[in-house]
């Protein structure tokens, strides 16, 4: 699949015309070598990286920049980088006489120098260091704003470089995590079709396709990435690359979240308000589109009624302040204005049980989840290590309050809710 035929769009069978004004992607060895091109025509270039990000491909950006005029924002590589008010400051103070940003790293990085870009209208490129998430090649980023975790509608890189030696050198866990946020798709696609019968979300067979064909290609590539074998980093990071652009298609992150990075948000976000480990992003993620598939087979298993759960208010009220902590309020808030709790949905999971069940068979089986984890060393008893059965299922109740999109994590409650 050649990706920069695919960023000059497509005319589709679903009435829109699908487009990602991303000029170029380079994935290969040497890629890199491409800025010094790409950057021609711009004078003040800001680097922004952190000490680890740069250590891996921050000389070789250097040297492709040679003759134009540079600074840096550098973070420590020693803690966790938020991409919240006080990262973006950092770089914003340093945006005086700059006509370009260059991140140099993988998905925080690119999500602040996405948002920075957007908000200050001054352009950016992308150096990936490594294959560990989608958010490369989308026009949304993932920041934490107020404590809470948002995607915030923001541009595009007009290049992205990612230098196969860079990627492979990059750590395991890393590479773990980008081809478990490839596996997660199985989730957010099932949740998308789910959503598309439930509440009549638009729906694009293309966009679906091409996601999963990324699955497809990523498996085939599972083998090589404990070994860092160079073919099978690259393909796992085109498929990621691939799914960016699906995104941007679409106009949003639909194709590639649901259910899973709920989950996985949960675990980030009340890590950092309780100051609580958590797994990188695409390992959560992994293992929660295990979580995900238990909760399809349980509600495979039963019958739609048409009665659903309403929480009491002050219930619910407690329990969302308990399992957020000072992000409560605003989980609240954003609950009550997308008016989710008053839906009334049962009826639906009524009149469409047939469609709907055919729907959520089609999501691979936890068994399988299992074996996949399995395949790059990830052990689902560490995950339960981390969390513990009691945060594992306040996230099963509550992640769904993070966002307001629909997903299984919905229906779950809808059907399930006086039991969980």
């Amino acid at each position: 699949m050649d990706i920069n035929e695919m960023l000059k769009g497509v005319e589709c069978a679903c009435g829109r015309i699908h487009s990602c004004p991303i000029e170029s992607i380079y994935v290969e060895t040497g890629a890199i070598a491409h800025l010094t091109e790409l950057c021609e025509s711009y004078k003040s270039i800001l680097l922004v990286a952190d000490e680890n990000t740069y250590g891996a491909a921050g000389e070789q950006t250097e040297n492709a920049l040679r003759g134009k005029n540079t600074s840096r924002v550098l973070f420590t590589g020693k803690t966790v980088l938020i991409p919240n008010e006080d990262a973006i400051d950092a770089v914003q103070d340093n945006l005086d006489g700059i006509d370009l940003i260059i991140g140099i790293g993988s998905g925080v990085i690119q999500d602040l120098c996405k948002y920075v870009s957007f908000f200050n209208k001054i352009p950016y490129m992308v150096v990936a260091t490594a294959p560990s998430m989608d958010g490369y090649a989308s026009s949304g980023a993932a920041m934490i704003l107020k404590g809470m975790k948002e995607t915030v509608p923001a541009g595009l890189p007009l290049a992205i470089v990612a230098d196969t030696d860079v990627l492979c050198a990059s750590p395991l866990e890393m590479i773990k995590a980008g081809f478990g946020d490839i596996i997660g798709k199985y989730s957010a696609l099932n949740d998308w079709k789910l959503s598309t019968a439930v509440n009549g979300e638009f729906f694009c067979d293309y966009i679906y396709n091409t996601t999963y064909e990324m699955i497809k290609e990523t498996l085939m590539a599972a083998d090589g990435l404990l070994k860092r074998e160079k073919k099978s980093v690259e393909a796992v990071t085109r498929a990621l690359m691939v799914v960016g652009i699906m995104m941007s298609f679409l106009g949003n992150s639909r194709p590639a979240s649901g259910s899973e990075h709920h989950l996985s948000h949960f675990f980030e976000i009340t890590g950092i308000v309780k100051n609580e480990p958590y797994f990188p992003h695409g390992i959560d993620v992994f293992y929660s589109t295990y979580v995900t598939a238990k909760i399809r087979e349980e509600l495979l298993n039963l019958s739609y009624d048409g009665s659903q759960f309403v929480p009491n208010r002050q219930i619910y009220e407690n329990d969302i302040k308990s399992a957020y902590g000072t992000v409560a309020n605003g989980c609240i808030e954003l609950q009550d204005k997308v008016g989710n709790y008053k839906k009334d949905r049962g009826s639906v999971y009524n009149s469409k049980e047939k469609e709907i069940k055919e729907i959520l068979s089609e999501m691979p089986s936890s068994e399988k989840i299992s074996e996949l984890l399995k395949l790059v060393e990830l052990d689902l008893g560490e995950f339960y290590a981390l969390y513990g059965e009691s945060k594992i299922n306040t996230a099963i109740k509550y992640a769904k309050d993070l966002k307001d999109r629909y997903t299984v994590l919905w229906m779950n409650y809808d059907l399930r809710g006086d039991a969980l």
